[in-house]
């Protein structure tokens, strides 16, 4: 038996509940013994070790339900044990693997490489998700059923959207016999596939060929037909347009099995970063418009972007140290996801309920995990938060394998202080 632990004195946060209190939380043996707001140190199990928490937020573990972790194939990138230190140092307890990799995650037998490489190397749980195509190809669907027996716990090609619109339906009717989740790419690839970064004014000025934002409501609203049609489980992954966020809108309205995620630098940045052809901030979808921004906020205000996560996409120098055409698409996030997150409360654009609701309870609902809520008997994935401190995000602080932050030199508020998964400690900001 381990020894207990008692956090005392913190704001307890559970968006699955409501909970918004001040008061204690007892875990021992990895999961929660008790919580409430008359736990106090007399109370407490006996040797249990005593971490006040005054002026902290306690909160369930986050959920990142979207990054790419570089094994296997890619592990000059980023490995399992460098995201998962990444991750735990941005209070992220779970994180759901992509299955872009090399080779990409379409066979039983590379789920299982990924949830046992997890387990002996990273510091935080790791889920695999597995291909909806075979290789990524866009042509033939992988043996969902089999994958998701096997660990997977949804299917996505990554960065790839399914072009072909009946490999999309026999993915979303297959899927609708194990209730699988199938996550998109929401780009139409014939339209965006030679722009770098969002087609504007901005990028006829720099030079840079455009991606219309079209080419994502095109997507959506196509994928949306097909949900109508199969009832699959469907998710658009980093939406960053108004148009599409709208037509997400309406298909919940209309009671659709559709659901959306928002990444932290659609909702943080627009196009206008790109400033002097600056390649950490190409990301896929890109950035937007100023006003595309601010629907991205309002859609996670009001519920219709269901979870932000981090979309981190570690890149070495040589794939971004290029022309920003030729460069490669995306950045880390894994470490900035909860801070750049927390800027959303500060300006008080979403209650932090909502902020911490969109990376707990709900991708674990998503996903189908028991993770991401405070309870009795739940496993004890906890992040300590301080909501209010000031710093700023410099490099030689980031510690995935890759270096491609879009927020190096940001000023920010708040950041965890304290990772706890299943009970242990995995990172301690003074001891980081």
């Amino acid at each position: 038996m381990s020894a207990p632990v008692a956090y005392l004195n913190a704001r307890l946060i559970d968006p699955d509940t409501g909970l918004d209190i001040t008061g204690g939380l007892y875990a021992r043996d990895g999961n929660i013994l008790d919580l409430g707001a008359d736990l106090n140190a007399d109370g407490a199990p006996e040797g249990a070790e005593i971490i006040d928490c005054s002026g902290l937020v306690l909160a369930p573990g986050l959920i990142d339900a979207r990054a790419y972790l570089g094994e296997p194939g890619a592990e000059q990138k980023e490995t399992m044990a460098t995201g998962s230190q990444a991750a735990a140092a941005g209070g992220i307890t779970t994180i759901a693997a992509m299955a872009s990799t090399e080779p990409p995650i379409d066979e039983v037998a590379l789920v299982e490489f990924v949830a046992r490489r997890a387990r002996e190397t990273a510091i935080v749980n790791v889920v695999p998700t597995a291909c909806v195509t075979r290789g990524r190809g866009g042509k033939e669907i992988t043996e969902m059923g089999m994958l998701a027996e096997a660990g997977a716990v949804a299917f996505s090609d990554g960065h790839r959207a399914i072009a072909d619109a009946q490999v999309m339906r026999r993915a979303l009717t297959y899927s609708t016999a194990w209730d699988l989740l199938i996550i998109q790419h929401p780009e139409e690839p014939s339209l965006a596939a030679s722009g770098a970064m969002t087609a504007s004014e901005t990028s006829m000025r720099l030079g840079i060929p455009g991606a219309p934002a079209m080419a994502e409501v095109i997507m959506v609203e196509r994928d949306i037909r097909l949900v109508e049609m199969t009832g699959g489980r469907y998710h658009a992954a980093c939406v960053s347009t108004e148009a599409s966020i709208d037509a997400i809108r309406r298909a919940k309205a209309r009671g659709l099995p559709v659901s959306c995620s928002a990444a932290a630098h659609h909702f943080s940045l627009n196009e206008t970063a790109v400033g002097d052809y600056r390649t950490f901030m190409k990301v896929s979808p890109p950035l937007r418009s100023e006003d595309d921004r601010r629907a991205v906020v309002a859609g996670l205000a009001d519920g219709t972007i269901d979870c932000i996560v981090s979309d981190h996409s570690p890149h070495d120098q040589e794939a971004k140290r290029r022309p920003f055409a030729q460069a490669a698409d995306g950045a880390i996030g894994l470490q900035t996801m909860l801070p750049i997150s927390l800027e959303l409360h500060h300006n008080g654009h979403v209650p932090l309920m909502r902020v911490l609701e969109a990376m707990t309870i709900a991708p674990a609902r998503m996903l189908g995990l028991e993770s991401g809520r405070l309870a009795k008997g739940a496993a004890a994935d906890l992040v300590l938060i301080n909501v209010d401190t000031p710093w700023r995000i410099k490099e030689n602080m980031l510690l995935s394998r890759s270096k491609n932050s879009a927020f190096e030199d940001r000023p920010i508020q708040g950041r965890a202080v304290r990772t706890v998964v299943g009970g242990k400690t995995v990172f301690e900001l003074d001891k980081a």
